[in-house]
């Protein structure tokens, strides 16, 4: 948890944002590797991302911060990503939910919760429900306590960034059948129990444990509205997924970045090649140049995603809208193709010695097998057909 006495965070432009990412991203990959082979949870990085202010460069401006368009945000993850996708995914809910309570926080939550952020407080997420989604046993409820008041309990998983979080957004339903809420809870509130038991072969230090929720108080100025973000156009799920196609770019690019290092250094040519650093290799420049190709194009289609959840928030309606879903349902399927590829193709190009696993080269692939995993990028390609097709606008909800 942060010292409740911290002081406000800078409130960063556009390109200071930029700088102080790019900054962050070079010291977290020094010790990318090591964390990863130790599991050692990067508490003191997250401080010093959310001293930087970079975590506060969504709040709206009229409650005193930056308001940073999502370009500039799209683009803070991928170097964060390039450092540390472990750093990068932390606080991936924290930006969400500033979102969330953009669009359905009243004036006082707002004020509120808007003012610890710009404190250096940091939101977690308890939202994935730990069992199938239509059994009611496992629903998280809140039940009715008294005018005004609520009792929360329930049991979500892979909830990264709470262990880390001063402030839990729990989805959550409101009564048994009543439509999706959003409860915020403090991470130390009596009856909050976060569990670090994420075991993941990747990612291992985002610490995605479990949430337990055992009749916790909750009254109703600590609850927004969740559903009915979906109840118009929204670009609510197209933030969220193109930061995700942010992540799986920088892993991309880091792994390619690692395997030219080593293939430069390390790589012993293949003798038929007849040259003298395995660099020279026509086969290897080959790859590298495929590898190259496909990684542009994806972060081509990251930039013209964020660029367009811009345009769609700056004139919002169904068209803006599932022209931003669907751009960025395009660079979420490539990223993640990408990703895995290259970060499995490492040692393909670099050979035998590159799997050493005091070397920490397959952390990348296992970063990109368990980040792609989020929801199937597979999807992405079906609304993209069916738009193709039939002019089908994408769905509405949390991941497009």
């Amino acid at each position: 948890m942060n010292d409740p006495a911290c002081t406000r965070v800078p409130v960063l432009g556009a390109a200071a944002a930029i700088a102080a990412a790019s900054g962050l991203a070079r010291e977290f990959a020094s010790g990318a590797a090591e964390r990863d082979a130790r599991r050692l949870l990067p508490h003191g990085e997250l401080d010093r991302l959310a001293a930087s202010g970079l975590l506060a460069v969504t709040v709206p401006a009229e409650s005193g911060g930056a308001d940073l368009d999502v370009a500039t945000v799209t683009e803070v993850f991928r170097l964060l990503a390039w450092g540390d996708p472990n750093i990068a995914q932390i606080p991936h809910s924290h930006f969400v939910y500033v979102n969330q309570l953009r669009l359905q926080g009243d004036s006082e939550q707002c004020k509120r919760l808007f003012g610890q952020v710009l404190e250096g407080k940091r939101f977690g997420n308890a939202q994935t429900e730990f069992g199938t989604k239509h059994v009611r046993d496992h629903r998280t409820t809140l039940t009715p306590d008294g005018e005004g008041r609520w009792r929360l309990d329930g049991v979500k998983f892979y909830c990264t960034g709470a262990l880390f979080a001063d402030w839990i957004p729990v989805l959550t339903h409101l009564g048994v059948e009543g439509p999706m809420h959003v409860a915020w809870v403090r991470r130390d509130a009596e009856g909050v129990e976060v569990a670090d038991d994420w075991d993941g072969i990747g990612q291992r230090t985002t610490a995605s444990g479990t949430v337990r929720l055992r009749n916790v108080a909750v009254t109703d100025e600590w609850i927004t509205p969740y559903a009915a973000t979906f109840e118009g156009p929204q670009t609510y799920g197209a933030f969220a997924q193109v930061l995700h196609a942010a992540i799986d770019a920088g892993i991309a690019r880091a792994a390619l970045e690692e395997a030219a290092e080593f293939v430069r250094t390390r790589s012993r040519p293949y003798p038929d090649a007849g040259v003298e650093r395995a660099a020279d290799d026509p086969l290897t420049v080959h790859a590298f140049g495929e590898m190259e190709l496909a990684l542009r194009g994806t972060e081509a289609l990251l930039a013209h995603a964020a660029e367009a959840v811009d345009r769609a928030n700056a004139g919002l309606d169904e068209a803006s809208a599932a022209t931003a879903s669907l751009a960025v349902a395009a660079a979420r399927a490539s990223a993640a193709q990408v990703a895995v590829s290259v970060s499995s193709r490492l040692f393909e190009v670099a050979g035998t010695r590159s799997a050493l696993a005091g070397l920490g080269l397959d952390r990348h692939w296992r970063n990109a097998r368990i980040h792609t995993l989020h929801d199937p990028a597979a999807w992405k390609v079906q609304h993209l057909g069916r738009w193709a097709l039939d002019g089908a606008a994408p769905p509405r909800h949390g991941q497009l």
